[in-house]
């Protein structure tokens, strides 16, 4: 698939190098790709850059942060309109520290909102209760964990789901409609508390059933 992934920090770039040694054609989209490619993080990445508002592809992944995601997805405008957008983001507000806390939650969650205000894409979940290293590797772990996925439309969520078996994902657990956001999203306090304790973020958990 022809796949735009937007964000180009550590998870749009462990995305975008494991979809394009899986195969499929990768285009990394930024606010500036003048700037991004200048920069120091992107010294090492061979991935092509595109403006937002020049994106195009088959199925788009929002791998900005929490905060930036609509900003970013609204750039792009129009060509998401009918595609499969997969939502790495999490709700996370530091404005008071460390361990951060979400800015939505319980009732709502980022992916609902995102999907209110782009009711033409077909937005799905996922990826976001792990660090990237386990997102774009989950053999690497010790034995086999979940990767989960939402949204309102099935076969996005298929869509999606195949996309992490290209990955190397073999748990894949669909928990339905968009609202089941808003636990994953709520995960992620977890995430950070078992991460502390840890000390490394390679990690994840496992459904068993």
């Amino acid at each position: 698939m022809q796949i735009a992934i937007l964000g180009t920090g550590p998870v749009g770039r462990a995305l975008g190098r494991a979809l394009s040694g899986a195969g499929h054609e990768v285009v990394i989209g930024t606010r500036d790709p003048g700037q991004t490619k200048a920069s120091e993080d992107w010294a090492r990445v061979d991935l092509p850059l595109a403006a937002y508002q020049e994106l195009d592809a088959d199925l788009f992944i929002n791998a900005t942060n929490g905060r930036g995601s609509l900003p970013a997805l609204k750039a792009v405008g129009d060509a998401l309109n009918s595609k499969v957008v997969i939502d790495t983001s999490n709700a996370l507000d530091f404005s008071q520290g460390f361990p951060p806390s979400l800015f939505v939650s319980n009732t709502d969650s980022l992916a609902e909102r995102l999907q209110r205000e782009l009711p033409e894409a077909r937005l799905v979940k996922m990826f976001n209760t792990m660090a990237n290293e386990v997102m774009v590797n989950p053999r690497g772990l010790r034995g086999d964990s979940t990767i989960f996925v939402a949204g309102n439309d099935p076969a996005a969520r298929a869509t999606a789901a195949s996309l992490a078996a290209d990955l190397g994902w073999t748990d894949v657990f669909d928990l339905g409609d968009l609202t089941a956001a808003r636990g994953l999203e709520m995960f992620i306090p977890l995430w950070v508390r078992i991460y502390a304790q840890l000390g490394h973020a390679e990690y994840n958990i496992k459904v068993v059933r």
